[in-house]
């Protein structure tokens, strides 16, 4: 009995023995949409995915994101079939179709001088042992779209785990989740530092337990944003720590030393300007999830690198949780700057401390109408 094909986009696949997360669209859309803007601004973009599963995610950055050549690849030779399945109908000047393991594909590339403007890397756990591959076979001014699944690793609970493979001390907090974020774009950083290269985020998604990064390498000299982050399990007060000041990084309401993570990357966690260009692409191809999606990315792209839940507002507060809006709507008329984040659908960000919070949100309990 055939299996029905099953689409996505402009794709039509089937699924076969590959792994398939269909929850993880929105992550394949936004890599489609940064594609599509790479080829419309450099006039050209051929991709290396580098484990490609069924192959939805290279039909989709053939067909919207017009890509002119895509080497399509999985290490798992029962993919083979369906793979070739899938792409029969698309020209075959425009693909190719291998099943190397990682290694082995970048190998294959080494010697033929073959470059790529866009690299996906959809591995699961952490991409580590993967980097220095992309990073020799991308070209300047390249993307590179990076996956993290270890989330116990990246929000903290494994600090050991993390030292090994991220060359970072990782510890637990409520805004973990972007925590994982940025240590895997300090990963990036790290990883392109020997062979000359630097990096600038793309954006940054995290959805469920899957972490993704899109950065953009180049060759420019670009300022270190990289250092750690301090948070006080007593009072709920962050704070970023420079390497210089890691020896005095004490809580200034508490008078404790704070628990630090890092390093990690504390610059902008997304591009306006791409999130910008995105969102313009997605009103006019009609994706309207997308494009509120990059709305909210767009508001936290420069905010302080770490967000305040609700629940831990509550929780201090011995309060029941406050409404969001009201909160924010203080905070702006306060003069702070605040928005909803992606990563957590009950928090906020902004550049006041936990503490206003806190006191923004017990005035407004006292205030509430009877």
């Amino acid at each position: 009995m055939l299996e029905s094909p099953n689409s996505e986009g402009q794709a039509l696949f089937q699924i076969g023995p590959a792994f398939f997360r269909q929850s993880s669209r929105p992550a394949r859309d936004l890599g489609v949409l940064a594609a599509a803007i790479y080829k419309q601004e450099m006039g050209h973009l051929q991709v290396l995915d580098v484990m490609t599963g069924c192959g939805v995610r290279s039909q989709r950055y053939l067909l919207e994101s017009n890509a002119d050549w895509i080497w399509v690849n999985d290490a798992n030779p029962e993919l083979a079939a369906v793979l070739a399945k899938n792409f029969r109908p698309l020209p075959p000047e425009r693909y190719r179709l291998t099943t190397y393991a990682a290694e082995a594909l970048f190998h294959e590339c080494y010697p033929q001088h073959c470059t790529f403007d866009l690299i996906d890397l959809d591995s699961f756990g952490l991409p580590t042992a993967f980097l220095p591959g992309c990073f020799r076979t991308l070209k300047p001014g390249g993307l590179l779209y990076v996956t993290g699944t270890d989330s116990r690793t990246l929000a903290g609970h494994n600090p050991n785990h993390s030292q090994r493979l991220l060359g970072a001390w990782a510890r637990s907090h409520p805004a973990a989740h972007e925590q994982g974020l940025r240590l895997l774009l300090g990963l990036c950083w790290q990883q392109a530092q020997p062979v000359g290269l630097h990096i600038q985020p793309i954006f940054s998604y995290f959805q469920g337990q899957v972490y993704r990064v899109l950065i953009q390498v180049t060759e420019r000299p670009v300022q270190s944003c990289m250092g750690f982050l301090g948070y006080c399990h007593h009072c709920g007060h962050y704070q970023t720590v420079a390497w210089s000041h890691l020896s005095r990084a004490v809580c200034p309401h508490q008078g404790l030393p704070l628990v630090l993570s890092g390093p990690m990357w504390l610059g902008t966690l997304h591009s306006p300007n791409w999130l910008g260009k995105m969102q313009q692409l997605a009103r006019h191809w009609g994706w309207t999830e997308q494009s509120q999606r990059l709305q909210i990315m767009h508001q936290e792209a420069e905010m302080p690198p770490y967000f305040f839940a609700m629940a831990d507002i509550g929780r201090r507060g011995k309060m029941d949780i406050p409404k969001r809006d009201r909160i924010i709507a203080q905070l702006r008329q306060q003069g702070y700057q605040a928005c909803l984040t992606h990563i957590h659908p009950q928090a906020l960000k902004t550049t006041a401390s936990f503490q206003t919070c806190l006191q923004i949100a017990k005035h407004l309990q006292i205030a509430k109408p009877l």
